[in-house]
């Protein structure tokens, strides 16, 4: 009887096609979301103005600016509009060297007192210590810069010496760069908004993955949690807590465990801008969870917790990391506004929100000192702009939907 099947093809044949089909490359989802996205000039534009934006901030310590802090409130400098005038820092390498010289020297006589020493001298010494360091030129001038923004700082005094940028966008009410005090509040700002940014991911993408999971009645009253916390006037509650926390005893007590006050703002603002967060991954949970992948994961046996952190979650990242670029913006405006109120950063620090405060305060039927509140609301708008930019550009870059468009 004659074989009804087809006959085989011979051996080279397959091998062809396994080589034709071996020059045949997959695009991953986040290699073809980077090839839309440099074709979205807008979006690219303004991933290219944050990158030197950080990348300028980071760095501030390093670039000739005037001191943020020092004042030249006499009546030449004070309210000076942009001018080109040559500025020279107040101080020298040679009088940092020598006040920490000073200092290492008390410090020294402290640590070789005898046992047998009195409290008074011990007291004293600690105080001329205490002293020494709050004359040291960086705390003058920088508001008791780390180690980083200190080294930085050296290496800017040996390269440009006391040279500084002139100041082309004025000087405030008591005589202070205006330009320098944008740069250092870009990075109080852009700390601000980003770690905020990742303290409302990291709780709103666990509670949200969590909720749309598990399902049934525990998600249901994990929602009307977030429901109950929606109802909230936030701003009220964050006054609240900045008000007990900066309170004399609770804040010595924080700075015990080196816990200062705009460590703790960077966590509220955060803690309050998880809702939403909580809300979208929900959503994309329960439409992923009955997926073929996350049934072929629960048949070899692994955990709620893995399955959500490392099957649900990396699936939703693309949503998250859109909602993300929009959440910094909110965050920085938010800032801005505590700011403004005064219940942001406090001076000595810096951030765009207070230089916007101080800007608006200062404008009065007598004059309008009008590089005050230009300078920073340009700097701040820019930004919201750019992320704004760049989390459309990403949303469409991985929305599947838009891939042929």
């Amino acid at each position: 009887m004659a074989d009804s099947q087809a006959p085989l093809k011979p051996l080279d044949e397959y091998e062809a096609l396994l080589a034709e089909a071996a020059k045949v490359r997959g695009i991953s989802l986040w290699t073809d979301a980077w090839r839309r996205l440099r074709k979205n000039w807008a979006a690219m534009a303004a991933l290219g103005y944050l990158l030197v934006l950080i990348f300028l901030a980071f760095l501030t310590p390093l670039l000739p600016l005037q001191s943020p802090q020092f004042q030249l409130a006499d009546k030449v400098h004070k309210y000076q509009p942009p001018t080109l005038e040559r500025m020279e820092l107040s101080l020298k390498l040679e009088d940092v060297e020598r006040v920490q010289r000073e200092a290492a020297e008390l410090a020294s006589h402290l640590r070789n007192l005898p046992a047998d020493a009195s409290d008074k001298d011990r007291t004293s010494l600690k105080n001329d210590l205490e002293s020494k360091r709050r004359q040291h030129p960086f705390n003058s001038l920088w508001n008791e810069p780390g180690p980083a923004t200190s080294l930085l700082t050296r290496v800017r005094l040996a390269v440009f010496g006391r040279w500084c940028i002139p100041s082309i966008c004025g000087r405030d009410e008591l005589g202070r760069d205006v330009l320098a005090r944008i740069f250092w509040g870009a990075r109080v700002s852009l700390i601000v908004g980003t770690l905020a940014a990742l303290v409302s991911l990291f709780i709103g993408v666990s509670y949200g993955a969590t909720s749309g999971y598990i399902g049934g009645w525990i998600d249901s009253a994990m929602m009307r949690v977030v429901d109950i916390l929606y109802s909230i006037p936030f701003i009220f509650v964050v006054i609240f807590l900045i008000t007990i926390l900066s309170s004399s005893g609770v804040k010595d007590e924080l700075a015990r465990y080196g816990i200062n006050q705009i460590a703790i703002f960077y966590v509220i603002i955060g803690a309050i801008y998880w809702l939403t967060m909580a809300r979208v991954v929900r959503g994309q949970v329960i439409s992923l969870k009955h997926e073929q992948f996350i049934d072929a994961a629960r048949t070899v046996g692994a955990s709620t917790s893995r399955i959500v952190f490392r099957h649900l979650i990396p699936n939703v990242m693309g949503i998250v990391i859109v909602y993300l670029t929009l959440t910094i913006p909110s965050v920085m405006l938010f800032e801005a506004f505590l700011s403004y109120l005064g219940l942001g950063v406090q001076p000595p620090d810096v951030s765009w929100g207070l230089l916007m405060n101080e800007g608006i305060r200062v404008i009065t039927p007598v004059g309008i000192f009008w590089w005050l509140v230009l300078f920073p609301g340009l700097a701040l708008a820019m930004t919201l702009f750019a992320l704004n930019f760049l989390g459309d550009g990403l949303r469409d870059a991985l929305d599947p939907k838009m891939k042929n468009r």
